[in-house]
Order: structure tokens, then sequence, then C-alpha cells
């Protein structure tokens, strides 16, 4: 059987593999300006180029050598991807193999480098989840117990570091799962009610948290404590206008804004290039989103479909809440923006899995072909 493809999709594993690089490639120039001048909290100059650098190098080498591989096949290991995951969640909790940074221990010591294991653990959650819903139907009542057995432990790990974002994250994109898997109403109102109750359980729990909730409902309060990240968000937000203040000319980067090379990365965008170059990243991020889910409408099997709508749902998520953070819609939360912020193990795992991504729809067009 001949089949005649249109321009989209004789395009679209080419145009999300671009877009892949443009990306990743947009994080090297932006975390360049920012450490070229600032370099680390020990003053080492180019300290996030070179970084970002290798993790760049690591990453595009992954996102292409996955292409050998059959995706099918991380559906067999889900077991092993999943426990592995779990295991170096829990190994930042061992002493002298934890890294504590900020009162948070979220890193892995590996003598050479650090990994970041809940940046790991979102994908191989959503391995798992993807070829459980695959093999076995989400309303059978072991089915959805498994699930959310590996989903909430994943997140008590997580949350234990602390790190309630990534929580949050994890715990959206487990809704997601069981939603597209096909869940009934009842049952996902079921586990969606407590997870929405506990959002401000934890905030609660934690004084730092609601310190962090009281600042965002009014930063100028304590312009200089909690409020002061915020407030220096604004200002690189405000002072950019609409075409920014150009090309290496941020002053917020210089210590005024904190986290400016990580979380904030986005402020420091809109002070450069203002409202015109947020708009086009944003553009940027939703051509993404749409090119993962129309990958994971063609897919031709059902883990390649769960595969690419969990991947595609980690990028749309973490990238919503770091531009609703920088732009003060919701309180101030530490989630890096998917292929721009710092941070090694987060540019690795987003330049992996999107090499994933485009395994799913480049196995489904050549199975098209060959009909």
């Amino acid at each position: 059987m001949t089949i005649c493809f249109s321009n989209y999709e004789k395009t679209r594993y080419r145009d999300i593999r671009n877009h892949d690089i443009v990306v990743a490639c947009g994080n090297g120039v932006y975390l360049q300006r920012v450490a070229i001048f600032r370099g680390d909290r020990k003053r080492r100059r180019f300290f996030y180029v070179k970084k970002q650098a290798i993790a760049f190098a690591i990453g595009l080498f992954l996102m292409f050598a996955v292409r050998i591989f059959d995706v099918e096949k991380l559906k067999k290991a889900k077991y092993p991807v999943m426990i592995s995951s779990l295991i170096l969640l829990a190994l930042v909790f061992v002493p002298k193999l934890g890294v504590e940074s900020f009162g948070a221990k979220r890193w892995i010591n590996l003598g050479f480098f650090t990994i970041q294991p809940s940046e790991y653990a979102k994908f191989s959650f959503v391995i798992f989840a993807a070829a459980v819903c695959a093999d076995d139907n989400v309303n059978n009542t072991k089915t959805l117990l498994k699930i959310l057995f590996f989903g909430v432990f994943s997140c008590i790990l997580i949350i234990l570091e602390p790190n309630m974002s990534i929580t949050v994250c994890l715990g959206a994109v487990m809704l997601v799962m069981l939603y597209v898997g096909g869940l009934k109403a009842k049952k996902f109102a079921a586990v969606l009610a407590p997870a929405v109750f506990a959002i401000p359980a934890l905030i609660v729990a934690e004084p730092y948290r609601m310190k962090r909730l009281l600042a965002f409902l009014n930063p100028w309060e304590n312009p200089k404590g909690e409020g002061y990240q915020l407030i220096q968000s604004y200002y690189a937000l405000g002072s950019g206008g609409f075409f920014g203040l150009g090309y290496l000319n941020s002053r917020q980067k210089y210590l005024f804004l904190p986290f400016s090379e990580s979380d904030f990365v986005l402020s420091v965008i809109g002070e450069e290039t203002g409202f015109f170059g947020v708009t086009i990243l944003a553009i940027i991020f939703i051509v993404f989103v749409y090119s993962g889910i129309k990958i994971a409408i063609n897919a031709k099997t059902r883990f390649k479909s769960y595969l690419a709508t969990g991947i595609t749902a980690i990028v749309a998520i973490q990238s919503a809440i770091n531009f609703a953070v920088v732009s003060g819609a919701i309180p101030p939360t530490g989630l890096p923006l998917p292929f721009v912020s710092a941070g090694g193990s987060s540019l690795v795992a987003f330049m992996t899995f999107s090499g994933v991504l485009c395994l799913c729809a480049e196995h489904s067009q050549k199975t098209l072909l060959r009909q």
C-alpha cells in the first residue's frame, strides 16, 4: 500500500530534531553571556560555559546515540529503569555521597562531577507508566496501584530532599499519564483530590515555603528578604521593554538577581531581548509541545504514544511553571527552564529524551513507509 505524506508528515521528525538542537544551542549562548561576566560564586570565569559545554556534548551524543536502539525495548526494561531511579534518589541521603547545597540534598557526588537523580526520575517514571499503560488496563485496581506506588514513592523521596518543584512536576506528569491511559473519571477524581490537597499541606509543612507564598502575594513587604528575588526579576523584565537592552547588556545578572543562570535565566533573556525575545522562546516551546503531541497521536504502538505523551508533558509542564514563576504568576520555586537553564543533569536528560521522542516519530514513519 502506498501512502502519500503531507509536507507536515515528511518534516515532522526533522522539525522536532532541529528544534531540539536550536534550543540546546540557545542554552549555551545565554549561559555564556551570564558566565563570561559572572563566573560562579567563587569567581571562576567561564565556569558555567565549561560546565554546560561538557553537558551539551554528552547530551548531543546521547540524543543521536539512542537512535540505534529499538524504543520498544524500553518497555521490557520498565522495572530495572524504575528501580534504578529509586535507588539513585535514595543515594542522595547517603553521607559523603549526597551533596548538600542551600539546605537541600539533591545531588550525588561521583568525584569529577555531580548528578541530580530527580531530573532523571521524571523520565524514568514516564517509561514505567507508558509501559504499564500499554500492557494493562489502567482501570484495573492492581495496575492503577502499581503506577501510583512507584509515582508516589518517587515523589516522597524527592520532597524529602527537599525539592517541591520537581515533586509537583512529577505529580502532574503522573496525572497526565493516568488521564491519557484512559483512567475513568471517578477514579481519576479520586487520585486528583489528594494530590490537590497535598500542595497546600506541603507549603504549610515548611516555614520557608510559607514565607515564599507571602512574599509572592506582596514582595515589596520584604524587599531585602523573601521578596528580593521576585523583585529583581520584575526589574529585569521591566527594564527589557519590548526589544530588550541588547546582547550582553543585562544588569541584573551581575549578582543582583539570584540564580540568574538557572531558575531565573528567563529574566535575563527578557532583560536583553525584551518581550519580543521571550515571546519567540515561548513559541519555540509551543512548537516543541505541538510536535510532541502530533508524534504521540501518530505513533504506531500504544507504548510509543504514551512515551511521547509523557516526554512532551514534562517539557510543557516544566517550561510553563518556569515562565509563570519568573513573571510572578505563581509563587517562586526552583525549577529550571528546559534546555536553557544551567544544570548539566537537566540538559543531558532533556536532550537524551528528546532523542527518544524523535525515535518514536522516526520509527512511526518508517513503519508507514514499508506498508
